[in-house]
């Protein structure tokens, strides 16, 4: 017997403002009742059935492929189905993803003027997944009661978290529907979850710009130019958020009661982030995933159900060849993927191309700030492919076979976690690009010494940050429609971006 809140009706819309303002009310009916019923549980009471709650979906019936508007919306990549037939998919946080939510039903009833169906689904949401921000109620229970959990409510279940929709091989069962996006309620839940464990900040202060670094020395001169930012009072960007959520407002801005929630962490998280907001939320967000492609995937995994408009990778590198300088910088058009972590996800014979979008950003934006132009760029800015290996000490190898490796896929300079960062784009559906700045040799005897390397990084961390920050503000500036490629997209693509 489940003890379930009272029912809400499916109920049908052609306004993308009615079918978000249902899609809030069955979630958070939701969510009162598994919170109503956790304190009474917390309380010592023994309640009436298991406890049962479910995520709001959106569901649409199309007859046809054709799109009603087809010439307006020719170059968008994502907006509407493949073909006919029912397509569906769970929804949650709302609070979150509204202004997300909202242009997806208006592109979905633009392109195929049917009507939107709101109801509650049969996905149950896991009990967890429903605590408050700063909610730790588990730990004032006795482990008798901890223990009878699982038996009074919905726990997370993997087998509706997995990236099937994604990676292209879910096939729904005859009679279920289509899907209308890559991830599913509880598949987005739990990767908000992670991003407060590795990240140590909250989900809504991630802007749709993402920076992803491998040396903390980035992220020290981007808490400079953050905090440099907030004390201009004229900047474009309103807060800077630091791990803790730790919020520091712009001058002139006044605080919000939030940001007294806010302390800085007794020791950083595993991948601390850093946010430089936008009041449309088309900031820049930094994040230090540490060395090596787990990371990497990690980190990616998770920030990708918050749909960024793209992700670069701003980090340190070994230069494959004689003519490179230490401070040379390397724009990838190409990847050789031995990081063996996506290999399961994405087979290696997928080709991850270059985003002219993104690559064109970012030579305008090493240029903009060297103030190095037109063929003189290639001093100081190479172009080629990028080796990503798993394994940190791949020249110690015998019988050179690495190098040998490298050497026939022409590439120009090797690192950990690019080529991760760059799939996993690839895979989710997110704009990606790399530039790197070699700051070794080792096949050429220059290897990483103290003195050089302080050197080093005093000349080019601010410079290459100063790029990447460059090239986001780029990338925004030409508009979300012509970020997002077709590229990236499949031949029965979901709808959602």
């Amino acid at each position: 017997m489940f003890h379930q809140p009272e029912f809400i009706a499916p109920t049908r819309h052609t306004d993308a403002d009615a079918a978000l303002a249902q899609v809030r009310l069955v979630y958070e009916s939701s969510l009162a009742h598994l919170r109503d019923a956790m304190a009474r549980f917390v309380a010592g009471e023994t309640l009436p059935g298991h406890v049962r709650a479910c995520y709001p979906y959106v569901r649409l019936q199309t007859d046809t492929v054709s799109r009603l508007h087809p010439v307006d919306g020719l170059h968008l990549a994502f907006g509407f189905v493949a073909g006919p037939g029912r397509y569906e998919t769970t929804l949650t946080r709302p609070d979150l993803f509204d202004h997300y939510y909202h242009e997806q039903f208006a592109l979905l009833l633009q392109n195929h003027g049917v009507e939107l169906e709101i109801g509650v689904s049969n996905q149950p949401i896991p009990v967890h997944f429903s605590f408050a921000e700063n909610d730790h109620i588990e730990g004032s229970l006795t482990l008798e009661r901890r223990q009878l959990m699982r038996d009074v409510f919905d726990l997370p279940d993997l087998s509706a978290m997995d990236d099937g929709i994604a990676n292209g091989t879910y096939e729904p069962a005859a009679g279920e529907p289509q899907p209308l996006s890559l991830f599913t309620a509880p598949r987005v839940d739990y990767s908000l979850h992670r991003l407060r464990h590795y990240t140590g900040t909250q989900p809504e202060h991630f802007q749709n710009f993402v920076l992803f670094t491998n040396y903390q020395f980035y992220i020290d001169e981007f808490i400079r130019l953050g905090l440099e930012a907030m004390s201009d009072p004229d900047s474009e960007y309103i807060a800077f958020v630091e791990p803790g959520n730790v919020i520091t407002r712009r001058t002139g801005l006044s605080a919000e009661a939030a940001d007294a929630l806010g302390v800085a962490p007794p020791r950083l998280p595993q991948m601390p982030a850093y946010h430089l907001i936008r009041a449309d939320h088309s900031g820049i967000t930094m994040v230090n995933i540490g060395v090596g492609p787990a990371n990497a995937k990690t980190a990616t995994d998770h920030i990708a159900v918050l749909r960024p408009h793209a992700w670069i990778m701003l980090g340190h590198c070994a230069g494959l060849r004689q003519t490179q300088q230490l401070g040379d910088y390397v724009l990838a058009h190409g990847y050789v993927r031995e990081d063996h972590v996506l290999d399961q996800d994405l087979p290696l014979w997928v080709p991850i191309p270059a985003l002219a979008e993104i690559q064109v950003a970012l030579q305008a934006a090493v240029s903009d700030v060297t103030q190095i132009h037109g063929a003189e760029l290639k001093r100081v800015m190479r172009t080629g492919t990028v080796a990503s290996t798993d394994n940190r000490n791949w020249e110690l190898l015998p019988d050179n076979a690495p190098q040998r490796r490298f050497s026939q896929s022409r590439a120009v300079a090797l690192d950990m976690e690019s080529a991760t960062i760059a799939a996993n784009g690839f895979r989710f559906r997110v704009p990606y690009g790399t530039l790197l700045c070699v700051s070794d040799k080792p096949l050429h005897g220059e290897i990483k010494l103290p003195g050089m390397a302080n050197h080093f990084y005093r000349e080019r961390v601010d410079q290459h940050l100063r790029i990447g920050i460059r090239a986001m503000e780029l990338l925004r500036d030409q508009g979300v429609d012509q970020l997002h490629s077709r590229k990236l997209r499949s031949f029965a693509e979901v709808a959602f971006q």
